[in-house]
């Protein structure tokens, strides 16, 4: 099982992707990016482009390396990624449930003005690339094709994980945690994942 966890930069994606792995026994996040920063380091300056997912060969490669671990892990693949365009969400997503794999397509939603909060709270200036994307994912993800929206305007993480281990059946490892253990497991997740963008 595949769930793959969509949304604007800032909806929450991948604080709610590593809630879930913790909470998920036997799950595996995965995350499309580093087939990027790959593709990325082996071109010369002269191919680069601005966003890596218009190289046919991230799409290639991500569809090609979730159809392997796939069929070969028995454990749910959960992915902390956005992709707005229709026809590269066939590629990998439609691609892959053509073939039999089983994948739960969640996006998260949130308003611009949250959006822009939590990025400026995670470091992000205003006019940063994340920010920058706002208005073009949340025009793509308004498309029924990146259905079903969970509004994270006025939920928790805890919420958001609740939300998607209900809605397809999982049972959930209890959490003993504090709230100082998950504020500081949250941070430390923040820290790895803190992305650079030109």
């Amino acid at each position: 099982m595949i769930i793959w966890i969509n949304g604007a930069f800032g909806a929450g994606k991948t604080q709610a992707a590593y809630e879930l792995h913790r909470r998920l026994q036997h799950s595996f996040v995965f995350d499309p990016e580093n087939a990027g920063y790959y593709i990325r380091k082996q071109l010369p300056q002269s191919l680069l482009i601005g966003d890596f997912q218009d190289y046919p060969m991230w799409r290639e490669f991500n569809y090609s390396l979730l159809k392997y671990i796939s069929s070969s892990y028995e454990g749910p693949i959960i992915i902390p990624m956005t992709i707005v365009s229709p026809a590269y969400f066939q590629e990998i997503i439609g691609r892959l449930q053509s073939e039999g794999v089983e994948i739960h397509h969640f996006t998260l939603w949130a308003s611009r003005d949250v959006l822009l909060k939590r990025l400026k709270g995670r470091g992000d200036r205003e006019h940063s690339w994340p920010a920058q994307q706002i208005d073009r994912c949340m025009e793509g993800l308004a498309n029924k094709r990146f259905g079903q929206h969970l509004n994270t305007d006025s939920i928790t993480t805890d919420e958001v994980v609740s939300l998607i281990a209900a809605q397809l059946s999982l049972p959930l490892l209890p959490d003993n945690r504090n709230w100082l253990q998950k504020k500081a497991h949250r941070l430390i997740t923040q820290v790895r994942h803190i992305r650079f963008f030109s």
